[in-house]
């Protein structure tokens, strides 16, 4: 089988390209150039998949490629990249909302505008990548599930994927944990081995992407009353505890962002405390495509652990989640996914 896998020069796309050239399939490699030069000052700290270092990644995937005798396509998406997640995230975070660009990236660029362009190139039967996920077939069509390592498993990044990105996906490291996946690739003597991984889309400060100067505005308790100042509301997220500075008998938290009025609004914790959330934008699939409601585990920020909910269409294009026991810090603009044991069902954005 002809195999395109997505190469970004990490541990886990170069050994997913190395496993399955050993089971015998013709391997090629495609890689996305994202990096414009256009944001001015950007202030970089490790490793990130948008950021300047990407030349050099480029550099290291074309030269390992050759060296294995792969196929390698650099794919140029900088422009849609900045006019579909880069603008999704200024705009999510200046209406204040935390917005979650891998999900997007994923959906719209790496398994939709990659393949379709890579295609124009060259020619493929499936797409693999490196993520902690599977693909499990059944007789209603392909399903998302949870990879077998639970610290790595990124299936809450990939909810958003249609039933045609599935059925050509491939996610040859789901069957496998981190640390054997470094051993792997330890033996096979890849030089990025011991790579760290990336950490987050943009490894620099958020503020360098929104490019607007700070606004001092209030922080205010739910009550209304002023209790200090802050350089523009979108400096914080919902939930946040720290760097608030402001002293108080117990301690605060975000609990909600009100950018009309350039106001950061604190509470005590248990005024973060939610039994209910609303999502837009929905997608489902196939176990649940025609049921107007169920019951199901969910997950509402990616590294949470999943809880027990009962999720129903309350109008059109907008479900209600309702949780077994009040969840902390929900937080618009963030994804809730909901799972069947490993299986995701579909998801939706946080209203």
């Amino acid at each position: 089988m002809k195999i395109a896998v997505g190469l970004s020069g990490g541990v886990d796309s170069t050994l997913t390209a190395l496993l399955l050239k050993e089971q015998g399939h013709d391997v090629i490699g495609l890689t996305m150039a994202l990096y414009n030069n256009e944001i001015p000052n950007m202030k970089i700290a490790g490793d990130a998949c948008y950021g300047p270092s990407e030349k050099q990644d480029i550099k290291e995937v074309q030269k390992w490629c050759q060296k294995q005798g792969i196929e390698h396509h650099v794919i140029n998406l900088s422009e849609a990249y900045k006019k579909t997640v880069l603008k999704y995230f200024k705009e999510t975070y200046l209406s204040g909302e935390t917005p979650n660009p891998c999900i997007m990236c994923n959906a719209g660029m790496k398994f939709g505008l990659l393949i379709d362009e890579a295609l124009k190139e060259t020619d493929f039967d499936a797409f693999a990548t490196g993520h902690y996920a599977r693909i499990e077939k059944t007789d209603k069509g392909s399903v998302l599930a949870r990879g077998v390592d639970p610290k790595k498993d990124q299936s809450y990044f990939l909810y958003r994927l249609t039933q045609e990105q599935l059925a050509r996906a491939m996610f040859p490291l789901g069957e496998f944990t981190k640390a054997k996946v470094r051993e792997m690739a330890k033996e096979r003597g890849l030089a990025v081995a011991d790579k760290p991984d990336s950490q987050d889309f943009y490894a620099g400060d958020y503020t360098d992407l929104l490019q607007v100067d700070d606004k001092e505005g209030n922080v205010v308790l739910t009550s209304g009353k002023i209790v200090g100042k802050h350089k523009g509301f979108w400096h914080y997220t919902i939930g946040q505890r720290k760097g608030l500075g402001i002293a108080y008998p117990e301690p605060l938290y975000v609990v909600d962002l009100d950018p009309h009025h350039n106001r950061v609004i604190v509470g005590t914790e248990a005024e973060t405390k939610r039994t209910s959330c609303e999502i837009v934008r929905p997608v489902f699939g196939v176990l649940v495509k025609d049921k107007k409601e169920f019951d199901c585990l969910v997950k509402y920020r990616s590294a949470g652990q999943l809880v027990p909910a009962h999720v129903f269409e309350k109008e059109k294009d907008v479900w209600q989640i309702d949780f077994e026991t009040p969840q902390k810090s929900l937080t618009p603009g963030q994804s809730a996914v909901f799972y069947e044991g490993n299986l995701v069902l579909g998801g939706g954005i946080i209203k």
